[in-house]
């Protein structure tokens, strides 16, 4: 027998890549919930982001912000026993990354090593980060409300590689995106986050029950997670999957988020 767990990207995977529209998955979530599946977040996005988010679908489950930079556990009703951590409000914090002042100092490090200017999230104003990416003025502040990680947008004259070494060389890791990379520690990464979860909830199965995982995403950040999980599902954009993603034999979703996202979950649990 098998316990499913589900990890999932938000932004264009569960939620609509430009309106952040959710509702198609709702009944899909309900259903994952009646039958006792965590529903896991694993984002880019800040803890107030997926609380705000939380409140409005009703998750309850742990989740992971940041790039796999912290695993926010509910110990109110955790189902496994909790891992050793600070407690914040209602969560047990499983860090894994670095605090934000460090992620801040280590950006300007990096672009004074590359000899190239790296405009951060910290660099931005509220407006400025609306205008990039679409986010509602309440959105944009709670995306600025940083506590471990540093975005930065994707310097078009630099080769990721080169970016990827120099911020290695600093003890940090770089998760280039298209428009925005991601500045994290360097033990931190959504698939660390991931297996470490996996591993929480397999402890506390009866004898001949184990754990599968799924995961879905729809870019290249998601790539560390979906290698770690037993079924990969790419949740594809209006253009069709991002070329990073469509030829590592993970299983396609039939749509773009949200819709897509449905028809995916539903698709494993008929599988599993």
């Amino acid at each position: 027998m098998t316990a499913l767990v589900l990890f999932t990207d938000l932004d264009g995977t569960l939620l609509h890549s430009e309106t952040y529209r959710y509702e198609a998955a709702l009944p899909v979530l309900a259903d994952l919930k009646a039958e006792g599946v965590p529903v896991i977040p694993v984002t880019s996005k800040t803890r107030a982001e997926v609380e705000s988010l939380f409140q409005a679908i009703g998750f309850a489950d742990p989740f992971v912000v940041e790039n796999g930079s912290a695993v926010y556990i509910p110990r109110d009703g955790c189902p496994f026993d909790l891992p050793e951590g600070e407690d914040d409000g209602p969560y047990r914090v499983l860090q894994l990354g670095v605090s934000y002042v460090m992620a801040r100092a280590g950006l300007k490090a990096i672009a004074q090593d590359i000899g190239r200017p790296l405009k951060g999230f910290g660099d931005l104003s509220v407006e400025q980060i609306q205008h990039l990416t679409g986010l509602t003025e309440v959105d944009a502040k709670q995306a600025k409300m940083r506590e471990f990680t540093e975005p930065f947008l994707t310097p078009k004259n630099v080769e990721p590689e080169a970016l990827m070494a120099a911020a290695a060389e600093m003890g940090f890791r770089v998760v280039v995106g298209d428009r925005f990379s991601h500045l994290i520690g360097a033990a931190a990464g959504k698939g660390a986050a991931v297996d470490a979860l996996a591993a929480l909830y397999g402890a506390t199965l009866p004898e001949g029950v184990s754990v599968t995982t799924a995961g879905l995403g729809n870019s290249p950040n998601d790539i560390d997670m979906l290698s770690r999980v037993d079924w990969a599902v790419v949740v594809p954009g209006a253009d069709g999957p991002h070329p990073q993603l469509r030829d590592r034999g993970w299983r396609i979703a039939p749509a773009p988020a949200p819709e897509g996202w449905v028809a995916a979950v539903r698709q494993i649990l008929e599988d599993i």
